[in-house]
């Protein structure tokens, strides 16, 4: 962190997609409301979708169109059952993919849950200027995607780069 740095708060949505929770039982997108906000970010929209494509892809390009939405955070749909659809649905949305996020986030949570790390298709990257990182659907994918990875890189202070500074350059043609 540099102390020569001032915080700046950014715009997110969030997004959850699960076949069977509800406001009440999303763990998973209240814990992530609660760090982002605690991080001093602005937390713009929240949803929760089916496990389905259309619906993902719809609601991830609604907000990435949306000029007041500087990085889209989804929680759910990364496995590989049948039903887990989020990188599909994602990733033709994306300009770049941050190959860095996937392989970051499977070698930190080794240290957690081991080999079964490899079931995780976490993802992200950048669309019309927006940043998007897919996370697996459990509260400590979410806690450890955020704490060790996300909240990082989208904090100014963070040296010696993050994702912040890149934010006026992105649509650079």
């Amino acid at each position: 962190m540099s102390e020569d740095r001032q915080f700046i708060p950014l715009d997110l949505a969030l997004l959850t997609i699960s076949d069977t929770r509800t406001e009440a039982d999303d763990k998973s997108g209240q814990l992530l409301r609660q760090l982002v906000s605690e991080a001093g970010h602005r937390v713009q929209e929240q949803s929760i979708v089916r496990d389905d494509a259309y619906q993902i892809r719809a609601t991830v390009s609604r907000w990435i169109a949306a000029s007041d939405t500087q990085v889209v955070i989804t929680t759910g749909g990364t496995g590989l059952t049948g039903r887990d659809g989020t990188p599909e649905a994602v990733q033709p949305l994306l300009d770049k993919q941050i190959d860095g996020f996937g392989e970051m986030f499977r070698s930190l949570s080794y240290d957690q849950i081991g080999t079964s790390t490899m079931q995780s298709r976490a993802l992200a990257g950048v669309a019309n200027g927006t940043f998007i990182f897919c996370l697996p659907g459990s509260s400590g994918a979410c806690r450890d995607g955020w704490k060790l990875l996300i909240a990082k890189q989208l904090d100014y202070r963070t040296r010696p780069c993050n994702l912040v500074e890149l934010m006026p350059r992105l649509l650079e043609t």
